[in-house]
């Protein structure tokens, strides 16, 4: 247990120059934990309330503050007493964004309290103690609602799952990237970057894109089994009145899969990350029947992080891998029962940033601790995103 003496929140800019929270936790002992909170682009219907950021930060230093000030808590409960003092499923009166700060920051002072590394107080909490860094896939190519190139599809990853060691799976990006570059200006697009750092060209369609990816993997040297693609539709952002909307056509659910399985026949996709819309369970079911023996089927939006969702997807075997962002819960310890609903399912865990990005690098520590096989935290390009690689490949040392 340890007791809070301090709870201090203020606004800083992310990634996008959105104001979101950074919280200062200091503890009766004087170890103290700052943590921020990133903000999505594209946002689910069912994930928990992002508040204004100066609404958030007067709720820390005001009725959070107030009430935990002066307590002791371990991690579970001092988590419960920010639910219970919300009172919301949504956690739609505070905020979950000033939740998750308060969380993020109390658990970095108990971490340095113990003299532990984040990623092993987490693990500790957790009852994890195999720490391995798990395979980042990298956006490189972006489209949907994070750039204007035109493509309806969101993200085009790179990821280097046949790469050993975290260090090198990064500079494989990094020749992956600049192979990618100079593609993109010999087949004489501009040079231009969508919300995550990932590169925008207006390409004239999304097959175009996987093939400009098989080529710059090529280029840089590598093969396409040490290097696998994948895609995050964010279907439900081209979704509307009942038919996907892909170029000039209009699929209807039958038709959608159907666009997939031949993009999956004549690519080597390996990953799909919300197919369908973030209420078609009949659509990511149907996909995973198809496709679901050869890649990983992922639930970003139809999941949002959420226990029930995550079981209901178990239960209608609608995925094979859950997408798992903190701030579309709002606590460590429900971050937690997310990754093991998703585990206890034989679902793999799949921890993930936001378009808007703080340097905080909480989710790198995040997925060592809790034992996840993959995160995605953008390009490379934008030193928010950057800054969750390197922290892992100084975990890679730490653990060597």
């Amino acid at each position: 247990m340890a007791k809070i003496k301090l709870l201090k929140a203020k606004e800083i800019p992310d990634s996008k120059g959105k104001l979101t929270v950074e919280v200062l936790c200091e503890l009766e002992s004087g170890a103290e934990g700052v943590a921020s909170v990133p903000s999505g682009t594209s946002v689910g219907i069912h994930e928990a309330v992002e508040l204004g950021a100066s609404q958030a930060v007067a709720n820390v230093d005001g009725e959070i503050a107030a009430s935990l000030a002066g307590r002791e808590f371990d991690q579970k409960s001092l988590d419960e007493a920010l639910i219970n003092l919300d009172g919301t499923a949504s956690k739609s009166r505070l905020g979950a964004n000033a939740a998750l700060a308060v969380s993020y920051a109390f658990a970095r002072a108990c971490a340095k309290e113990l003299s532990l590394e984040l990623f092993e107080y987490i693990g500790k909490i957790a009852g994890n103690e195999h720490f391995v860094p798990p395979v980042p896939a990298l956006n490189i190519i972006e489209g949907g609602m994070h750039s204007d190139s035109g493509l309806e599809l969101q993200e085009f990853w790179m990821v280097p799952v046949g790469i050993s060691g975290f260090r090198a799976k990064v500079s494989s990006a990094g020749k992956v990237i600049a192979a990618l570059r100079e593609l993109i200006l010999i087949k004489g697009f501009s040079i231009s970057y969508g919300a995550e750092g990932g590169f925008a060209p207006k390409l004239g369609s999304n097959e175009e894109a996987v093939v400009m990816i098989e080529e710059a993997i090529k280029n840089a040297g590598y093969s396409l089994e040490q290097i696998k693609i994948g895609i995050d539709a964010a279907a439900s952002s081209f979704y509307k009145n009942g038919l996907y909307e892909i170029g000039k056509n209009k699929f209807n659910r039958d038709e959608l899969l159907k666009w997939y399985e031949e993009l999956a026949t004549k690519h080597p996709l390996a990953y799909i990350e919300d197919g369908f819309a973030q209420d078609d369970w009949d659509g990511f079911t149907a996909m995973m029947k198809s496709l679901g023996e050869k890649m990983l089927i992922i639930g970003d939006d139809l999941l949002c992080t959420n226990i029930k969702r995550i079981d209901k997807a178990a239960q209608t075997r609608a995925v094979n891998s859950v997408l798992i962002k903190p701030n579309q819960i709002g606590t460590l310890s429900e971050t937690i029962g997310a990754v093991n609903a998703a585990k206890k399912a034989s679902m793999t865990p799949f921890v993930s940033h936001r378009a808007g990005e703080t340097f905080d690098t909480f989710i790198s520590d995040l997925a060592v601790g809790l034992e996840c096989d993959f995160i995605k935290a953008g390009s490379l390009r934008q030193k928010e995103k950057a800054r969750k690689y390197e922290r892992l490949v100084e975990i890679e040392n730490l653990l060597q």
